[in-house]
């Protein structure tokens, strides 16, 4: 009797777990691993650069960006919408002149039909009904012109042709790459953060594993940890700090101004290239699979 275990190679049946095994080293089969923390941005990293930011700036959403990056982003985008709307343009001018032209050959053919009409009222002797007649004509149905209406793969000009897909108006709205919203450069809001100050600490700031903490409180921040913005003011603070002690009376602490619910902007924290923070963190890959 065989050992009762997954690496257990002595069986007789190809088990399900040496099948797993077997497809991981082989690479087969779909793949699925839980993405690490080291894939997983910092709540303080722009969400194009996936570095710390220099000039941070929040969106009302609460999406973190670098000044530098969202606005070089807008100004692409802006490009690319000129572009594709320079293209949609052209392609309806196109369209236009076509359809004058089928307007102008279809006036034609009604002036020429109309004069195949005319000469047609002329008197014309009965045509024989003899056999002679019929040696001479042929049930070909590439004769009398009928073999442009038939597509020949094999004539370049007889080759039917795919129907053009009509270019659709792009829309002229710049959407923010992380919420898919409207994003303009007036609707950012520039934040600061409240650096961590340890005199014993003699490394650069964008080395060192705790390097912000909250305004009020001085609570370390990271990405285990709610944060939010206050408007008024930029600064950022936790979320335990605004539901014990801001939303009490609603005015912030680091100027004394009064807030607003709008004012507390949640903090979208560092997510993955694959999904949002602590939502669907496993990743897969579909790859042929190996039979039994």
């Amino acid at each position: 009797m065989t050992r009762h275990a997954r690496n257990c190679t002595a069986g007789a049946v190809y088990t399900y777990h040496e099948k797993k095994k077997d497809n991981k080293a082989c690479g087969y089969g779909t793949l699925q691993s839980r993405i690490g923390k080291d894939s997983v941005k910092d709540f303080d990293c722009c969400c194009l650069t996936l570095q710390p930011c220099r000039y941070p700036v929040i969106t009302p959403d609460g999406y973190l960006y670098d000044k530098e990056a969202i606005l070089e982003y807008i100004i692409h985008q802006k490009k690319e919408i000129a572009r594709r709307t320079k293209e949609y343009e052209k392609d309806q001018k196109k369209e236009a002149d076509r359809l004058t032209e089928l307007a102008k050959a279809e006036e034609e053919s009604r002036a020429q039909k109309f004069m195949e009409t005319e000469k047609s009222i002329v008197t014309k002797p009965i045509a024989s009904t003899s056999s002679s007649d019929d040696s001479t004509s042929s049930i070909s149905n590439v004769t009398n012109g009928r073999e442009k209406v038939l597509p020949s793969f094999w004539i370049p000009a007889l080759t039917p042709a795919a129907d053009k897909i009509k270019m659709k108006k792009p829309d002229k709205t710049v959407l923010c790459p992380m919420s898919g919203k409207p994003i303009k450069a007036k609707d950012l809001i520039p934040i600061q953060f409240t650096e961590v100050k340890d005199p014993d600490e003699k490394k650069a700031l964008i080395a060192r594993k705790v390097r912000y903490m909250c305004a009020v409180t001085h609570d370390v921040l990271s990405n285990s940890l709610p944060t939010a913005v206050l408007r008024t003011s930029g600064n950022v603070v936790t979320m335990e700090c605004v539901e014990k002690l801001i939303r009490k009376d609603m005015i912030d602490p680091t100027n004394g101004k009064a807030l607003k619910e709008e004012d507390i902007i949640l903090l979208q924290r560092g997510g993955t290239g694959y999904a949002s923070t602590n939502e669907k963190l496993d990743a897969k890959v579909k790859k042929p699979v190996m039979m039994a």
